[in-house]
């Protein structure tokens, strides 16, 4: 086991099976939405503000905690839980998960993790891990699968599709070098990864400067995709902070 690794979780390969299940009848049903630090991706909000169908300056202001650490190069954007005494997720309800359809990656891949890194050449490597905690009894559930098998049932291939290209803002060469994002600039991070209706407005009011022309993809993000609008915006940061 790698000593780096937080306790209770162990490498994993794709293809290693492991047992597992959760839904209603296992006794533990919900426990991880509770107690927990959850950290949000852009498209994780994307999925969210659109079930809710809220404009996702509300989602943010409503439902997310943005935390500026000192000794992290960007913010991070946290789900809101309950004061219940227990940190509940502000989503879990009795019979389980009230946004289930568009739930966050992180809550989609439990009990596995998944770190992705940008490769040299541009490509995704990525590291698994199981994350095996005393208080979950899915893993006494027979049913029997490897981590592809069960990403792809989770629906977490489409989560990955839009995460991993943040990679390129978050891991580029000049962070390693030291640069640091500017307060103006950590604005913008949070305007155009995480608040997309707000940042198609700036775009399409031409408060935004980015190269031109846009792809026809690029085009569909200004016109309502926010999948598009988000691969937009990421190019938009890499152009704004680094040329």
């Amino acid at each position: 086991m790698d000593d780096r690794l937080p306790r209770h979780f162990r490498p994993l390969t794709g293809t290693e099976p492991f047992s597992f299940a959760c839904h209603p009848g296992v006794p533990c049903f919900t426990e991880c939405c509770r107690e927990l630090d959850l950290a949000l991706t852009p498209y994780d909000v994307l999925r969210l503000k659109n079930h809710l169908r809220m404009h996702s300056a509300t989602f943010l202001e409503r439902y997310v905690i943005i935390e500026h650490d000192p000794q992290m190069v960007f913010p991070v954007c946290y789900l809101t839980m309950v004061d219940d005494g227990r940190a509940s997720c502000v989503f879990v309800r009795p019979r389980g998960c009230s946004v289930y359809a568009d739930r966050p990656g992180a809550c989609r891949a439990y009990p596995l993790g998944r770190g992705a890194a940008r490769r040299s050449d541009g490509t995704i490597g990525e590291q698994l891990v199981l994350v095996r905690e005393p208080h979950c009894r899915g893993f006494d559930e027979p049913d029997r699968q490897d981590a592809r098998q069960y990403f792809a049932d989770q629906g977490l291939d489409d989560y990955n599709r839009y995460n991993d290209p943040v990679t390129r803002l978050l891991q580029h060469p000049r962070i390693r070098q030291g640069f640091r994002p500017d307060r103006q600039q950590l604005d913008r991070y949070i305007l155009a990864l995480y608040n997309l209706d707000g940042f198609r407005r700036e775009m399409s009011e031409g408060r935004i400067a980015l190269q031109r022309p846009l792809t026809p993809a690029e085009l569909q993000g200004l016109a309502g995709d926010d999948r598009q609008l988000l691969l937009l915006a990421i190019r938009w940061l890499l152009q704004d902070y680094f040329g």
